[in-house]
């Protein structure tokens, strides 16, 4: 009861404190959010035995279909994927996202982490419209199983039309959308046309084999190959973001540095204006330790307080952003992450603490006399 009455006393101060510390835990928790996402997707993919195989040349540049069957011939691969991008969008241009052609032979074999059902998977290799689609596209415009939807080409100056039959969740992007590659290759009238080949290993230990295995065969050919682990293929993609990622955590910290000082600074004059009650409290026989652990108290709250607004704050600001991004780049995948929420109400606690621990120990332990003499 002391501490709330005491935090009411000047709630002006109170409440600019809050919003100080709300904005700096608000700035720290965007900033250090894309990089942890980053990681966090690096570190799932490290153990995979999926490999991606494009041309040598760069991703814009096509591999022949031929391929195909040559790399299905290689030892220890257990299944192989072709895919093409199209590079389709919904209605408007800004309702652009990830979609894919790819074969439906083996799709199950490849993305057996992806929880697509069994049934999706059966209607995807039946029907030639079908489209097994991620569950934030799902959510972000309110499809269903079932639907019919139609996309406008970019990449090629078609319009696709397909049926849901499935969602993409469990380790899939969250915005991709998966349909036939024959239906694509009908609809451009152009077969033949791949993008990637995805190449699932037998087994951890067969990737390295397999990817020199796969260079090798189609070195100085036509359209030679590079082979990357897909945790490699997407830190290579990754890389490009690396500096911007560095600079976001270097700004993060010297944000949440600078917030704690000036809190220092503000418990300081708090404390000091209070120095006369503080006198008389112990005076009444409030112990040191206990004027201790009230002053450290009320400037925890405070701080938690401003961290769980800063935390809220930047999530749904986080998630409406990713929600409008574009299909490509570092914000398309940004959230929270739950180790980030942790870090802030950490940082905030500890800014709430070490802001008040000195004033605060020196003003419990002041002499009486001369505390009451001062203010005199």
């Amino acid at each position: 009861m002391l501490v709330l009455k005491n935090l009411m006393r000047s709630k002006r101060r109170t409440l600019l404190t809050i919003l100080s510390i709300a904005v700096s835990l608000f700035i720290f928790s965007a900033l250090v959010s894309l990089p942890t996402v980053a990681n966090e997707v690096l570190a799932d993919t490290a153990s995979s035995v999926r490999i991606a195989v494009h041309n040598r040349a760069g991703l814009t540049y096509a591999l022949p279909e031929a391929y195909k069957t040559r790399i299905a011939a290689t030892p220890h691969v257990a299944a192989v994927v072709a895919e093409s991008w199209f590079g389709g969008i919904y209605h408007e241009v800004s309702d652009a996202f990830p979609n894919l052609a790819v074969d439906p032979e083996q799709a199950q074999a490849m993305w057996t982490d992806w929880d697509i059902s069994p049934l999706a998977f059966a209607q995807f290799s039946r029907i030639r419209t079908a489209a097994l689609v991620g569950k934030g596209t799902m959510k972000r415009f309110g499809l269903r199983v079932g639907q019919q939807i139609m996309l406008r080409g970019t990449v090629y100056p078609v319009n696709v039309t397909l049926r849901i039959v499935g969602t993409i969740g469990g380790k899939a992007p969250p915005n991709f959308l998966l349909f036939r590659r024959d239906y694509l290759e009908q609809a451009i009238k152009r077969p033949g046309v791949v993008s990637i080949y995805w190449v699932r290993a037998d087994r951890g230990a067969s990737v390295p084999r397999v990817i020199a295995a796969i260079d090798r065969q189609f070195a100085n050919s036509g359209a030679e190959t590079q082979s990357e682990s897909e945790s490699g293929f997407l830190g290579n993609f990754l890389d490009t973001y690396r500096t911007f990622f560095t600079m976001a955590e270097v700004l993060g910290v010297i944000v949440v540095i600078t917030i704690g000082l000036v809190a220092a600074n503000t418990a300081a004059m708090s404390i000091r204006e209070r120095r006369s009650e503080i006198a008389v409290m112990r005076s009444l026989g409030f112990s040191s330790g206990l004027i201790l652990a009230l002053l450290l108290t009320e400037s925890l709250i405070i701080a938690l307080v401003g961290g769980v607004f800063g935390c809220g704050s930047a999530f749904f600001v986080l998630k409406a952003f990713s929600a409008n991004s574009p299909p490509a780049g570092p914000m398309a995948m940004i959230r929270m992450p739950p180790i980030i929420l942790i870090e802030a109400l950490g940082a905030a606690a500890l800014i709430g603490l070490a802001s008040a621990y000195l004033p605060a120990r020196a003003a419990a332990r002041s002499n009486i006399v001369d505390a009451l003499r001062a203010v005199g």
